[in-house]
């Protein structure tokens, strides 16, 4: 006897739209297309506008056949669904000659052309490292793909809430000319995060520019930003203070060896910005830039300092002394600072005491990361005082330079600390300690 009933419907034919669509959400764009065919519900959730909020472009410099089809794909989406997009990132991965950044240019040209006319909710732009110094970005290029951004900007700039353009490497009027677009419509730019880490030129004294403090006064509600200290002075800081200081939270200020920093920057400009912005951290990024005193002249009292990182890439210098910054100048911010990282080449330099005296000093320090040259008693010391609740660490990551090519005798000793406070860093830290031979 046939059976003329109904076939049974899988149970996928129930699910939610709300749960169809997470699970198109973790799907990359290959899978979202083969599900979208599976039948009309699948095909509608693939038009969901909440799948196409996010996207990220990777332009591949020698792309493979894998790569070029995934690009290929994330350009095609993004201008199909370009109306819902929210967050756009644009990555540019090892390029290499002029006809390629020409391509990248024409390309780049067509889809900000195209999300201008269709989208109205961008509130997150990031491209980062465009390295517009490089030779390969010929003149023509290059003020094509400038004019095109600022446009670009210009439109979006009413509801734009983050730009990073980190790595632009951009002359001083141009890079103003694009911070300007975000303020060209009401001559006042409500955006709350901008990172222009290296969005200038090297050598730059941007700080003496009266260009780039008529560009940040345009700016009014401020939250994050992240640049570099070639560009402070006591005019940005009053800029600040008189324009964001109501919203001010975050100040990423990073300063290379390259960059000029000799500027000098009054206390009271810190402490009247502190004052009006209670809210207000710094983290500063020292890159090279590690003498006692060039640090002095920057790492000022008044400063609301919650993370300081100085790294020595490697480099040792005879003239150079770590000893006191971490005595002198660094104890100053015993009651602020949360985070501490230290990667020095301090050449055999005893450090042991004078940095156990400082993370014990500093109250609220959570975040430890220490490369340098130390003993392995200093781990034990420090996790000694940390099980009595002497300072409050949460993360400790430590690699002690050695300049032995056998470092079992202290990877033995390592491993006996580590069996000795075992259940304090299995319970309570985040905890990695190795030994590196330095010869």
């Amino acid at each position: 006897m046939e059976d003329d009933s109904e076939p049974e419907e899988s149970s996928w034919a129930y699910l939610p739209d709300v749960c169809l669509r997470h699970v198109f959400h973790w799907l990359d764009d290959r899978d979202r297309s083969r599900a979208a065919l599976v039948c009309k519900k699948w095909s509608c959730a693939m038009d969901s506008g909440s799948l196409w909020r996010c996207r990220t472009i990777t332009f591949y410099g020698q792309p493979s056949r894998a790569c070029t089809l995934q690009f290929q794909s994330a350009l095609w989406y993004t201008k199909k669904f370009g109306k819902y997009l929210k967050h756009l990132e644009i990555k540019l991965s090892n390029p290499y000659n002029t006809p390629f950044i020409k391509k990248f240019q024409v390309i780049m040209r067509g889809l900000l052309s195209h999300l201008s006319k269709c989208n109205s909710h961008l509130v997150s732009l990031s491209i980062k490292y465009l390295e517009l110094d490089c030779l390969i970005w010929k003149n023509v290029v290059r003020a094509q793909f400038i004019k095109n951004l600022a446009a670009f900007l210009k439109r979006m700039s009413k509801q734009l809430d983050y730009l990073n353009l980190k790595g632009a490497r951009i002359t001083l009027e141009e890079g103003c000319e694009l911070l300007n677009s975000l303020s060209s419509l009401t001559n006042r730019s409500f955006i709350s995060e901008i990172n222009i880490e290296d969005f200038f030129s090297l050598h730059l004294s941007v700080y003496s520019s009266a260009l780039f403090h008529q560009t940040m006064s345009k700016f009014h509600r401020l939250t994050i930003l992240t640049f570099n200290y070639n560009c402070i002075s006591d005019e940005l800081l009053d800029i600040l203070r008189e324009h964001s200081s109501h919203s001010l939270c975050t100040l990423n200020i990073k300063c290379h060896i390259h960059d000029p920093h000799g500027q000098v920057v009054s206390g009271t400009s810190w402490a009247n910005l502190a004052k009006r912005a209670p809210k207000l951290n710094v983290n500063f990024f020292f890159e090279r830039v590690m003498k006692h005193d060039h640090l002095a002249r920057i790492l000022l009292v008044e400063i609301p300092v919650r993370s300081i990182s100085l790294r020595s890439c490697y480099f040792s210098d005879p003239d150079w002394t770590m000893r006191p910054t971490l005595t002198n100048l660094l104890p100053a911010y015993w009651h602020g600072l949360q985070k501490l990282t230290l990667e020095l080449n301090n050449d055999h330099e005893l450090l042991d005491n004078e940095l156990l005296q400082l993370i014990l000093s500093c109250k609220r320090l959570l975040f430890l990361k220490v490369w340098a040259f130390l003993s392995v008693s200093f781990m034990e010391r420090l996790l000694q005082n940390r099980a009595e609740r002497k300072c409050i660490l949460t993360t400790i990551k430590v690699r002690i330079y050695t300049a032995q090519d056998d470092s079992t005798e202290e990877e033995r000793l390592l491993a006996d600390i580590y069996r000795k406070f075992k259940y304090l860093i299995d319970s309570e830290l985040n905890y990695f300690v190795i030994t590196y031979p330095m010869v």
